[in-house]
């Protein structure tokens, strides 16, 4: 197990800091390091929880003269012991720190608190629609798309601020990035807090704004998306590609891009789920007398399948596996290939196609037997009971 570091230099402060520089500090490293804004970055994400274990202990008049005296021996007093080694979860720090951003520092994605605090702005998201064939739904399939959108200023690289141009503590908020107003009610005085509207949450103010983007660190402008569709998608999924949205105002976090899948009708195969249903048209000479047929496939192949001689309409095959894949995290394998058999009978005949065919008119064997009606006449009425 990694050796801890000094709480004061995970902070970086010096040991006589006062509170309101251990807190500054904080809320520089927590806003640095934030989930929200290195999604997928484990470094980032342990940089984060180390900071606010500092936090914890240093900006606590007790806490910090126990880790002054006695280092992490400490004595822990119950509840989150930050002496004892246990390893903070999100939650945990979303709710112990609320003095320093109002619950969850105005970041999405972890609710909690009602309090609000310095914001990192969110890019909106984007939605777009996908076309595809049923081939590109059985293998997957990446797609390209050029997408306006709001993207990060090319003058100030998303800071907001002309090059040089420091920020200032907002006057209006003091640096919380929310206002309180309080109104008199029946209920007596109550308390409502919002967005402070001098800094817009972020707690600072630029004293010379970028002239290309006015302060917003972003500018319209366009690019060429890459998103790759799983899979066995169906009809009116949505796909989401996290970070590929609009840009977050002065270097905020971006949207993301939802896809909002369409399936082309096929001219070969019907979907049903995951299993695809052929509709086999077969010969009556090959119905009666048996013999290879060929069924295509979405992989472009053809199967050779032996019919049974005597094989009747309405007949059912089921090739295993051949079928669509299941869309990633919703199950697993393919379906199938259902084969629905239909015997073609020609609407003409010629003459000797007709006298042919009335001398087995007569034909005990061709007016089928009392089993195979019955069989029939309860299949129909199985499907209009």
């Amino acid at each position: 197990m990694a050796q801890k570091r000094d709480y004061y230099e995970v902070l970086g402060v010096d040991k006589n800091a006062t509170e309101d520089q251990i807190k500054k500090a904080y809320r520089t490293i927590a806003i640095k390091y934030h989930p929200d804004r290195n999604p997928g970055n484990k470094e980032a994400e342990e940089k984060f929880k180390e900071a606010a274990e500092a936090y914890d202990v240093l900006h606590d008049p007790q806490k910090r003269q126990q880790y002054d005296t006695f280092g992490f021996n400490a004595p822990g007093s119950g509840g989150f012991d930050p002496f004892g080694g246990t390893s903070m979860n999100m939650d945990d720090i979303f709710s112990m720190f609320g003095d320093i951003f109002g619950g969850h520092a105005g970041f999405g994605g972890f609710g909690g608190s009602s309090k609000r605090g310095p914001q990192v702005h969110r890019g909106a998201d984007l939605r777009l629609k996908v076309r595809l064939t049923l081939q590109e739904i059985a293998h997957g399939v990446t797609k390209k798309f050029k997408v306006r959108k709001d993207i990060t200023c090319s003058h100030c690289h998303g800071s907001g601020a002309e090059a040089g141009s420091t920020n200032d503590v907002c006057p209006t908020c003091h640096g919380s990035g929310v206002i309180t107003h309080t109104t008199q009610s029946i209920f007596g005085m109550m308390q409502t807090q919002g967005v402070c509207p001098t800094c817009d949450g972020e707690g600072t103010v630029i004293k010379n704004k970028c002239h290309h983007c006015h302060g917003t660190g972003v500018e319209k402008g366009e690019e060429v998306v890459e998103i790759k569709i799983p899979a066995g998608v169906a009809e009116g999924m949505i796909v989401n590609v996290p970070g590929k949205g609009n840009a977050g105002m002065r270097k905020g976090v971006n949207g993301d891009i939802q896809v909002l899948v369409e399936e082309e009708p096929n001219d070969t195969f019907i979907r049903d789920d995951n299993n695809l249903i052929y509709n086999l048209l077969l010969d009556f000479p090959t119905a009666a007398l048996g013999g290879d047929v060929e069924i295509p496939t979405i992989e472009g192949t053809k199967l050779r399948v032996k019919m049974d001689a005597g094989t009747q309409p309405g007949k059912t095959l089921r090739l295993r596996g051949k079928g669509l894949p299941a869309v990633q995290g919703y199950g697993r394998g393919n379906g199938d290939l259902v084969v629905n058999v239909s015997v073609y009978i020609p609407k003409t005949l010629s003459r000797e196609e007709r006298m042919a065919i009335e001398q087995f008119r007569q034909s005990d064997n061709f007016k089928g037997d009392a089993d195979t009606k019955r069989s029939i006449f309860q299949k129909f009425k199985n499907y209009f009971s």
